[in-house]
């Protein structure tokens, strides 16, 4: 006999008291720390590539309420796009998806000869100076995106 307190008769707890509490220990408090180390993961990727997480500016009143983004992360990351440009919107899982196709695009053109890590750097470092050159000329702030 069961008692309504998930207890059997005998004082032990009936199997489906021992089943949820195993679901909820296994599967809420295991699930938030996949969640969290996903997005620690992630974290570390996109910081590698020049970005950080923002959220998104000009979705709050759509479809992607709540929906995160990647900025640059500061003015020496990524020079060539100002510092307010979202280079995704969407939500986590989307992101990952992105950030596979970023690693595929770089590993293909690495394959075709076309950049490298250290090309990449040489240009960036190449953008930095211009942007710097500019400043002390013109005396202000320049605008990233021109050419």
């Amino acid at each position: 006999m069961v008692s309504s307190r998930g207890f059997g008769s005998n004082g032990a707890p009936c199997m489906g008291l021992v089943y949820h509490s195993y679901l909820y220990l296994h599967g809420v408090i295991m699930s938030g720390w996949n969640t969290i180390q996903r997005i620690k993961r992630i974290e570390e990727e996109i910081d590698k590539l020049g970005f950080k997480f923002n959220k998104s500016k000009h979705t709050d009143w759509s479809e992607d309420h709540g929906a995160l983004s990647l900025v640059p992360k500061d003015a020496d990351s990524l020079p060539i796009y100002s510092r307010d440009a979202e280079l995704f919107v969407g939500s986590l899982e989307r992101l990952e998806d992105w950030l596979a196709g970023v690693r595929w695009a770089r590993e293909y053109d690495m394959m075709l000869r076309l950049s490298d890590e250290k090309k990449r750097t040489a240009l960036e470092q190449k953008e930095r100076n211009r942007i710097l050159m500019r400043m002390i000329k013109e005396g202000k702030q320049v605008e990233r995106i021109e050419k």
